[in-house]
């Protein structure tokens, strides 16, 4: 028995060494897929190590290894769903119920462990004290993640929610998790404590992110994905596991600086955020087609965008939401690489924040196979648009807008990709709605700006077959 439990220790760490290389070749397009494919195979090697020491060591009922094995094939039956069916669009939401599920499983290992525990009492805060940080983090994350994929979805408003005395309730849970915590570590054998630590952490999930407004999702789940990797680092401490505390503290960590990244992006404080209250969520107004768009904005057609694109020397594109909404990536890659063969310089500018999660552009076009050295972040590609002869936008709105320069507005100071410094601007949308922030975008009205009113992956299939025409 101690000879498997060597084995099975050993093991443990080294797929943490697996999850820290895997980690560390995501830092780049190029190797992230061989990063992430290192992470899978470690943790799975975790998985069988675990089901090896539970069998040498006997401690699972027959009832146990049903739960057990009901559980695996239908965790690996959802993920493998997931994986072939979700479209990127719903990417956000499905990695916001990810967070839900690592906090809610790392809460509930401290409940049953202080639970199951022959003589809680005796625990020591060795085990009370992470395991009560853990039921507060794990079931914050829970109820938080499913608010944030609720707003993702619009089965929850994507404007801020604020009720009466919301803001004093939000100062009274973090005290009574505060004095719950306290309770739980002198008396870990008290159920009212445990259970009403739950209860409030729970709920102080949902206070939490109601009353968040989309434009700052993607800085929320950033946030909730550290928060599952400190909840699910304070499960390794109740169970005395060094591998599963690394790979907790390397989710959280790398969460962590992820949403410090993204807050900077938006020129915004984590704690303004989390006080909510910007964006409106996104807004509908009818089409340019049905009512006509505004005197001050210019219209143009397909052939008029074609002739731009097929003269120019360089070619800007700055993906946004609205492309992952019409699934218009591989129609976007087929004209860069159309205009790229004939001679074109192409590139494509990524905002930070673009779209509604961290990386949700890259990831987009990396599906569409986009050259990876075509892709440039904003501190790289903001001093070449004063040479772009064309500026083409499809779908971005608020990381655009001009107005971000100037004090007083919603988004002010927020760090923006100059695409009003370009020769000429196309910006591809279906109407003028606006953007998470609930503001107008002034480059809409620009001179040089002309807006293409189309659904993306109609429009660039049309800009493709126009400008071949026109090259070839």
């Amino acid at each position: 028995m101690d000879t498997v439990s060597n084995a099975v220790h050993y093991i443990f760490l080294a797929a943490a060494a697996c999850f820290v290389m895997g980690l560390h070749l995501m830092n780049h397009p190029r190797t992230a897929r061989r990063g992430n494919t290192l992470s899978a195979g470690a943790m799975a090697l975790a998985i069988a190590a675990t089901v090896w020491l539970v069998t040498d060591e006997n401690v699972i009922s027959r009832t146990g290894w049903l739960v057990l094995i009901s559980g695996g094939v239908l965790g690996a039956a959802l993920g493998l769903w997931a994986a072939r069916e979700v479209q990127m669009t719903s990417m956000p939401q499905l990695v916001s119920l990810f967070n839900a599920v690592g906090g809610g499983a790392a809460a509930l290992i401290a409940v049953g462990d202080l639970l199951q525990a022959d003589h809680p009492a005796a625990l020591g805060t060795r085990v009370s004290l992470p395991g009560a940080l853990d039921i507060v983090i794990g079931a914050v994350t829970f109820s938080g993640s499913l608010i944030a994929a609720g707003k993702l979805q619009g089965i929850v408003s994507g404007a801020p929610v604020v009720f009466p005395g919301a803001r004093l309730l939000n100062v009274l849970l973090p005290a009574s998790f505060v004095a719950g915590t306290v309770w739980l570590v002198l008396a870990p054998d008290s159920q009212v404590a445990l259970y009403g630590l739950v209860v409030v952490a729970l709920l102080f999930g949902v206070t939490m992110v109601l009353p968040i407004g989309g434009a700052d999702m993607p800085v929320v789940i950033a946030l909730l994905n550290a928060f599952t990797g400190s909840a699910v680092a304070m499960a390794g401490f109740v169970l005395d596991e060094t591998a599963l505390i690394i790979a907790g503290m390397l989710v959280s960590a790398s969460g962590g600086i992820l949403t410090k990244l993204m807050a900077d992006a938006m020129n915004r404080s984590i704690a303004n955020i989390i006080v909510g209250g910007f964006g409106t969520g996104d807004s509908a107004p009818a089409t340019a087609g049905a009512g006509g768009a505004p005197a001050q904005v210019r219209p143009v057609s397909v052939d008029d965008v074609a002739i731009q694109l097929a003269y120019a020397r360089k070619v800007i594109f700055v993906p946004g939401y609205g492309l992952a909404a019409a699934q218009a990536q591989h129609e976007l890659g087929a004209l860069a690489q159309l205009l790229t063969d004939h001679g074109v310089d192409v590139s494509y500018a990524v905002h930070p924040v673009a779209g509604r999660m961290p990386g949700h552009m890259n990831v987009l076009l990396a599906e569409a196979n986009v050259p990876y050295t075509q892709l440039k972040e904003m501190d790289d590609v903001n001093p070449e648009f004063p040479q772009a002869d064309v500026a083409l936008v499809i779908g971005a709105n608020d990381v655009t807008n001009p107005i971000a320069r100037r004090p007083g507005n919603a988004i002010s100071g927020m760090p923006i990709l100059d695409v009003d410094k370009a020769k000429s601007v196309v910006v591809i949308k279906r109407s003028m709605g606006h953007g998470y922030a609930g503001i107008d975008n002034e480059l809409y009205t620009d001179p040089k700006t002309g807006m293409f009113f189309t659904d993306a992956k109609k429009g660039l299939s049309e800009l493709k077959t126009a400008v071949g025409e026109f090259v070839g």
